[in-house]
């Protein structure tokens, strides 16, 4: 049996666009996604900055930051304790624990640095991202909506070292 022209050129055709479907179903090679699970990438800045004694306090509006700084630092008669973990990382609490657990410090897209389980590459859903930091003032905001709802953006004010004198002008009791 010999097919004409017009019929070879439309069965060429048919199969060509069948394989063009099935190509543009899935994610060509270059652009599949990087498989999770693989090493954070490093934070630019190191765990041992963020240990020590903080006073804690959060806001759900941004304009409430510099009251809640005001309040955090106010909250040094009862520190929250970062430590250092074993691993390199960072003793603290995530959302919904009442147990500490080392935290990696990690890098991420764009410079960006997150607190979190090391189980997960920097932005993952479990993370806190450093809004801000300059050794003295520590800004963390949930990345998870839902967590991010309930505590808001936590700010933490180192205290001073303990037994330090108090600075100048500063109010005692």
């Amino acid at each position: 049996m010999r097919l004409s022209g017009v019929a070879l050129a439309g069965l060429v055709a048919m199969a060509l666009s069948g394989c063009a479907s099935q190509m543009s179903t899935g994610p060509a090679p270059e652009t599949a996604a990087a498989p999770a699970g693989g090493p954070p990438l490093p934070a630019s800045i190191p765990a041992q900055d963020l240990v020590g004694r903080w006073g804690l306090a959060a806001y759900h509006k941004e304009e409430d930051r510099a009251r809640t700084e005001a309040a955090a630092r106010g909250q040094c008669r009862q520190p929250y304790n970062i430590g250092r973990g074993p691993g390199g990382g960072v003793i603290m609490h995530l959302a919904d624990q009442s147990q500490p657990q080392e935290l990696l410090l990690k890098g991420g897209p764009g410079g960006k640095n997150y607190v979190g389980p090391p189980d997960e590459p920097g932005g993952g859903a479990r993370d806190r991202e450093i809004v801000s930091f300059d050794g003295r003032v520590l800004i963390l905001r949930w990345l998870d909506p839902e967590i991010s709802g309930r505590y808001g953006t936590s700010v933490y004010v180192r205290c001073a070292a303990a037994g330090a004198p108090a600075p100048k002008g500063a109010k005692k009791g």
